[in-house]
């Protein structure tokens, strides 16, 4: 066996290929402090197989309340699910708190639509078919790419900034939504606007507060039970897509608490990735393109 896995190295270079990762900005990002790991934004690429490619991508930004990010539960799991689904992956690590506050990981996320977008031939995927999916305070984030976005700078001398940063759809899975009472996450809020914001900020990125008609269609998951972020954020979220006229999905379930990923071990909530492959390929996003 020692041989054969020798042999199989010397043929292959790799018992696996390592994902790819990207940097956001090729020199110092706007804003850093200086020019360590934690100040260098990336994004870490899943590809699919080629024979299951449908020319979808997601930018996944897993969740840490805006402290750190939990890139295995939220980042890697939810790749390896894009992929068997034949969706490119981005796992999206942006900067945080305490050495970062907004708008750094806005900047971030924003940042990282616009790169793909750039790349997509490269990667084959088409650029009207980009989403974003974040976990708690990454839902806060994927949420604010979603409301806040703009259509490039066609003045920048950098290429990928005059690109657009709207996403074409957006997932949330127990997303913090708001920053004002009665159902904030404070630790999000203070992370990432410290402890006396601006309270024009706090409507800014209270996020059910700035959906219109513009803003892509979206996936919401939560459980009435989770006692970190109220479900109520979901509901507020969705019930502004409603109201603008947004496509939009809603899953609550009753049990099951805060942070549980794809739910893999739950017999109940494991079904709610089944939901929303449901829904994205009723949208078209999992259906491979004509040749």
């Amino acid at each position: 066996m020692v041989w054969w896995c020798g042999l199989l190295l010397a043929l292959t270079g790799s018992l696996a290929a390592e994902p790819t990762v990207i940097p956001l900005w090729p020199d110092k990002p706007p804003g850093a402090v200086s020019d360590k790991p934690e100040d260098r934004p990336t994004l870490t690429l899943y590809l699919p197989p080629k024979e299951k490619a449908t020319g979808t991508a997601v930018v996944v930004c897993p969740g840490g309340g805006y402290g750190f990010l939990a890139v295995g539960l939220e980042g890697q799991e939810i790749a390896e699910w894009l992929n068997e689904h034949g969706v490119t992956a981005f796992v999206l690590r942006y900067r945080v708190a305490p050495r970062y506050r907004h708008p750094a990981p806005l900047q971030d996320v924003q940042r990282a639509i616009r790169l793909v977008r750039s790349r997509a031939a490269q990667w084959n995927i088409d650029p009207k078919r980009i989403g974003v999916w974040g976990f708690s305070a990454g839902g806060h984030l994927a949420a604010s790419a979603a409301v806040h976005f703009d259509a490039g700078n066609p003045q920048s001398s950098d290429p990928i900034d005059r690109l657009s940063c709207r996403p074409d759809f957006c997932i949330l899975a127990y997303p913090v939504i708001s920053f004002t009472e009665p159902f904030a996450h404070k630790g999000s809020r203070n992370n990432l606007l410290g402890p006396n914001p601006d309270p024009k900020l706090l409507e800014y990125l209270s996020l059910e507060k700035n959906v219109t008609a513009q803003t892509p269609p979206a996936f919401l998951f939560h459980t009435t039970e989770d006692k970190v972020v109220p479900a109520e954020n979901s509901v507020a979220f969705y019930l502004a897509l409603r109201k603008a006229g947004v496509p939009a999905e809603l899953h609550i379930y009753e049990k099951g608490p805060h942070g549980v990923g794809l739910a893999k071990k739950d017999p109940i909530l494991r079904t709610w990735p089944d939901h929303l492959a449901t829904w994205l390929r009723a949208h078209g996003w999992l259906t491979k393109p004509a040749n």
